[in-house]
């Protein structure tokens, strides 16, 4: 009788609901530092914050850049807390231990034809490429109960691997589309705040009457604090985004290389 195996894909991190609710706080928290913090009338000429900020100050520089500041504050609060979440939940799916160090001693235990030392191994393991294997090993001694052949095997098992790899990679790669977008949108938002202050300095100017290169040069400095905080903005984003996928990448090989030990090991020992 073959033995059903119920598969329980690892924790997911932030659901989608939480998540929106995240970057909906994250904006919020933006808008806060923006009024409270950048906009504190001692980062300003006589306590004004409507008036020109003190000389040096870039609080102050940055609070006249406007709402869009505000914006992207908010966008680089939420690539840091994505950033975060995203290292916790991978981190979790490589397990407790070395997971280069666990790939290999299951593939020592498969070829040592102990199944079942190998699925306590994936026990104290635990994550993502844990749950994989410890589903293929349980495939494994199914079909060898069942005296399959190698083809019909090797097909069973990779099955096996493959719907439990379908569990845990939506895990795994869940909320990297939020980073993916920060990674453009941080840079718009900062360019779009740029051309903003542009135009307002612009503005400032032609109405003045004469020319005044001080008045011009500090609207343009605050212009240009949009596109700073843009660019770090995206930096940051696109820097989690290639590490985590590669970490991903790493996590799907491991998975494949003891896959690939477990389908070999049936096939050696029942030439």
């Amino acid at each position: 009788m073959t033995q059903t195996v119920e598969k329980n894909p690892s924790n997911s991190g932030l659901s989608n609901v939480a998540a929106a609710i995240t970057v909906i706080v994250c904006l919020l928290v933006g808008f806060t530092i923006w009024h409270f913090l950048l906009g504190n009338p001692s980062n300003f000429q006589n306590g004004d914050p409507s008036g020109e900020p003190n000389p040096g100050n870039l609080l102050g520089m940055m609070y006249k850049g406007g709402p869009v500041i505000a914006v992207l504050i908010g966008l680089l609060t939420t690539t840091i807390v994505f950033g975060i979440e995203r290292w916790i939940v991978v981190s979790k799916a490589a397990g407790t231990g070395d997971v280069k160090g666990y790939v290999a001693k299951v593939q020592s235990l498969v070829n040592a034809n102990q199944i079942n030392e190998a699925i306590e191994l994936s026990d104290k393991q635990k994550g993502s490429v844990a749950n994989v294997v410890k589903a293929a090993l349980i495939k494994l001694k199914e079909v060898k109960s069942e005296g399959f052949d190698a083809d019909k095997a090797t097909e069973t098992i990779q099955k096996e691997i493959e719907e439990a790899t379908v569990l845990e990679m939506p895990m795994l790669e869940k909320n990297m589309i939020i980073l993916a977008t920060l990674v453009s949108i941080g840079t718009l938002v900062g360019l779009l705040g740029t051309v903003t202050g542009m135009i307002k300095a612009f503005s400032a100017l032609s109405t003045a009457g004469s020319p005044d290169s001080a008045a011009l040069a500090t609207g343009i400095s605050e212009a240009l604090m949009n596109t700073a905080t843009g660019i770090g903005t995206s930096t940051l984003a696109i820097v989690f985004y290639n590490i985590f996928t590669t970490k991903i990448d790493k996590l799907t090989h491991f998975i494949d290389e003891a896959g690939f030990a477990i389908t070999q090991s049936y096939r050696r020992h029942n030439k």
